[in-house]
């Protein structure tokens, strides 16, 4: 599967020049296997070490499902994309926001430790993908300044630390 190009995997052209503009020649084992999945809607459970390109499995396909879609309503992200800690939702949206430079999809991050103010205003203007850490997406639903009834994307990066810091619920 390493011959492979990213084209080939199906992406369209603006994943693909935002797949170029971040410096990926080629897809890594776990995004051939992953993308192409994930583009024909099937659900998947991914596991992969760390430093092989599990964000991009994930988020070039996110990344191209939606970016034909009208945009989200106030506080209605269409996908959610939940991490276990602060610093890796961090890292996630970093690595989504630069893949979705030649889209017109919002992307917001909201974790806690610090004020909710500007991540709830974020919210309000409508954001389309959604990276979040448990605690805070828990806070923000139950004061109704989010609502999840939107989404269609769920993806649980690290589902086994999630589990293990005891988010089963």
């Amino acid at each position: 599967m390493s011959d492979l190009t990213f084209a080939e995997l199906g992406l369209d052209a603006a994943v693909l020049e935002a797949v170029a503009a971040v410096g990926y020649e080629k897809p890594s084992p776990i995004q051939a296997q992953t993308i192409p999945a994930l583009l024909a809607g099937k659900h998947l459970l991914g596991v992969a070490q760390t430093g092989t390109g599990k964000t991009a499995a994930f988020g070039l396909p996110l990344l191209q499902l939606l970016h034909n879609r009208p945009k989200a309503p106030p506080k209605c992200p269409q996908a959610v994309v939940l991490a276990p800690t602060r610093e890796l939702a961090i890292q996630i949206f970093t690595e989504l926001t630069n893949f979705a430079k030649a889209t017109q999809l919002s992307l917001a991050c909201i974790y806690g430790g610090v004020g909710q103010g500007p991540q709830v205003k974020k919210l309000m203007q409508g954001v389309d993908i959604l990276i979040a850490t448990p605690g805070r997406l828990l806070d923000l639903t139950q004061q109704n300044k989010l609502d999840l009834s939107e989404a269609s994307h769920l993806v649980l990066d690290e589902a086994d630390r999630l589990l293990d810091m005891g988010f089963i619920r």
